[in-house]
């Protein structure tokens, strides 16, 4: 049971998300558990997340986040499909069910990679500083993408350049410039309390698959209160799984090249989908939120997969 919930923290995360949403959602006698319990866990995600992220921090080398080549190139391949998308959307003149869906495409192509990536990126071995360091740069591209692209796509949407890049930089800086800054601090002036917290083995992996149950019953939520036709919501989310895994595999065949390959693959693959369902909220059409919602289900599950088969030598010896 205990190699289990190791091998498969993630799937079970996902399913305990969502069967104490139903639960809670559809068993009368706990109706007022759910209404006090939803803005609890609305206040726990971010502070989930910024432990997660600080207690990977601390295991960060400060000294060597430095940019390198897969960098550029997982950049250009995520601008070219943001390119991809928005012109599908403009040179056809989009409306309707098919501007939803191509909306709740491009909310994931242009969200940064997942704060959450470096979790993944260290238990899968890869490269712990050159993860972090390239999720301060795809939030920064992501800035400037979001003012530039949605105008146009949503020409109501009242967005100028600066009001959006301060916003998104804003969000950036609480979520992973003030962890970071507080590892550092920890792991060079409270160094007795930075060797407790670097001495447990998967605490902010384990801390991840706890956060991931509260967004996986959010995104159930969402999924069942949308007032659309069940094929409509089967096709976001089957469009979503294809996207899932051509940008995971187009970042794996980018990353084989610099012998980067978990590094890259996790960089273009696993998305801020938290952000890209807040992005698409605030300045798309609401709908398009399930996109991003059902991408989290699919990054999970190949993440899941991934860390299982990392773990079959170990288990099979």
């Amino acid at each position: 049971m205990i190699r289990f919930l190791k091998n498969w923290t993630l799937p079970v995360a996902i399913a305990a998300g969502t069967l104490l949403y139903l639960v809670f959602a559809y068993v009368p006698m706990l109706d007022g558990a759910a209404r006090f319990f939803a803005p609890v866990c609305e206040k726990l995600l971010p502070v989930f997340m910024f432990f997660i992220l600080f207690v990977t921090f601390c295991k960060v080398d400060f000294h060597k986040l430095r940019p390198v080549a897969w960098h550029l190139w997982v950049g250009v391949f995520q601008l070219l499909f943001v390119l991809t998308v928005m012109a599908l959307i403009l040179v056809y003149e989009l409306t309707g069910s098919n501007l939803i869906l191509m909306e709740a495409l491009l909310t994931v192509v242009v969200a940064p990679c997942a704060a959450a990536a470096p979790v993944v990126t260290q238990k899968l071995g890869g490269n712990l500083e050159q993860m972090t360091t390239y999720t301060l740069l795809s939030n920064l591209l992501t800035a400037l993408l979001i003012p530039l692209c949605f105008p146009m796509v949503e020409k109501g949407s009242h967005i100028t350049f600066l009001s959006a890049f301060l916003t998104i930089l804003y969000e950036v800086m609480l979520v992973l410039v003030v962890p970071m800054a507080a590892a550092y601090m920890v792991k060079h002036h409270v160094r007795q309390l930075h060797r407790r917290i670097v001495s447990v083995r998967d605490l902010s992996y384990y801390m991840w698959g706890c956060s991931l149950m509260l967004v996986s019953g959010t995104t159930v939520k969402n999924i069942c209160h949308a007032q659309v036709p069940a094929l409509f919501l089967l096709a976001i989310g089957m469009l979503g799984l294809l996207l899932c895994i051509v940008q995971f595999a187009v970042g794996r065949w980018i990353g084989h090249y610099f012998g980067a390959t978990v590094e890259a693959g996790q960089g273009l693959g696993q998305k801020n989908t938290a952000f890209a369902i807040w992005v698409a909220y605030t300045y798309l059409t609401p709908l398009s939120t399930v996109g991003p919602g059902c991408y989290i289900l699919w990054q999970n599950i190949i993440n899941s997969v991934e860390i299982w088969r990392g773990r079959r030598p170990l288990n099979d010896k």
